[in-house]
């Protein structure tokens, strides 16, 4: 595993998965499919699913905007 961390600041969970060209932990990954299921439905998500990893950093950074910090 790697020592990684999350992208979002102020997160020390490790890395679970990436993100764009960055990385997220488990509990912020599963916020983040949530929040694009309901952005977008289905055609955002299988839009996300094939898109190179620059592609999907503006899309994680919108969502990077909204998110609580996990302590």
């Amino acid at each position: 595993m790697s020592a990684e961390t999350c992208l979002i600041g102020g997160c020390t969970h490790t890395y679970y998965t990436p993100a764009g060209t960055r990385s997220l932990c488990k509990q912020h990954f599963m916020e983040f499919l949530q929040w694009r299921k309901k952005k977008g439905g289905m055609g955002l998500f299988k839009k996300y699913s094939s898109m190179t990893m620059e592609e999907r950093d503006p899309t994680v950074n919108e969502w990077a905007k909204n998110v609580t910090v996990l302590t």
